[in-house]
């Protein structure tokens, strides 16, 4: 089992932590609360009579070139014709070194879907379990089950692509890290059973949620002659 400060070593010191209060990303919330309550099928599909209702084009995001990569999903929130159907996906685009820190979805399960590259992901399901690592090369499928935490690397030195489904149409993200220095100083020293931990000075190297995609390991930018995030 890793020890908290091994996903540490995967973070680079790219944003400062803020403790500002999330704020809605839903594109139309009075389009999601007429779908959750109309009355019948048919006055669902009224609400969405536009044939632009029914896809979503994930190139369209304003992340999707972003120099570290993305996760760009299409749920509920951004993608309203999903509302109350129990399912979204997401195009996870992850640059050379690129990788998904440590997160957790609360309200569901995922399989992630390799198309390109070559990504090591680790999930923890509890306390006491086996930490499961799974290299998820091009169409390999890896499991995570509702509530686990995982992440995910790209080892490649050319971005990768992969496709995440979830059984849920407003599943969530958890990042813990960023979550767990919300919390007092103290109570974080007393967590890694350390007092002389510098929390503070630790915790501003923590990167903000951003994309959802973050640069990796220092090996992985050593070998790929990546500085600082950028090549």
């Amino acid at each position: 089992m890793f020890s908290p400060l091994f996903f540490l070593t995967f973070l680079l010191p790219l944003f400062p932590v803020h403790a500002d209060q999330a704020k809605s990303h839903t594109t139309n919330p009075d389009l999601n609360a007429r779908l959750k309550t109309a009355a019948t099928n048919f006055d669902r599909q009224a609400l969405l009579p536009q044939d632009s209702d029914w896809y979503y084009d994930f190139e369209q995001h304003p992340n999707y070139n972003s120099a570290v990569g993305a996760v760009i999903t299409a749920d509920a929130a951004s993608f309203p014709a999903l509302t109350n159907l129990g399912i979204s996906i997401a195009l996870l685009k992850l640059a050379p070194c690129g990788m998904l820190p440590p997160h957790l979805h609360p309200r569901a399960t995922n399989l992630v879907t390799a198309i390109t590259g070559n990504t090591t992901t680790w999930m923890i399901g509890e306390n006491g379990v086996k930490t499961v690592r799974v290299d998820l090369t091009p169409l390999r499928v890896t499991i995570f089950p509702r509530g686990s935490l995982h992440v995910m690397q790209n080892n490649d030195c050319e971005p990768a692509l992969l496709i995440s489904a979830l059984n849920s149409d407003d599943s969530g993200t958890l990042n813990i890290l960023p979550s767990l220095w919300s919390v007092p100083q103290d109570i974080i020293r007393a967590g890694f059973g350390d007092a002389s931990i510098n929390a503070e000075d630790l915790g501003k190297y923590i990167p903000e949620v951003g994309t959802g995609a973050i640069i990796g390991s220092m090996e992985c930018q050593q070998r790929c002659g990546i500085v600082h995030g950028k090549e």
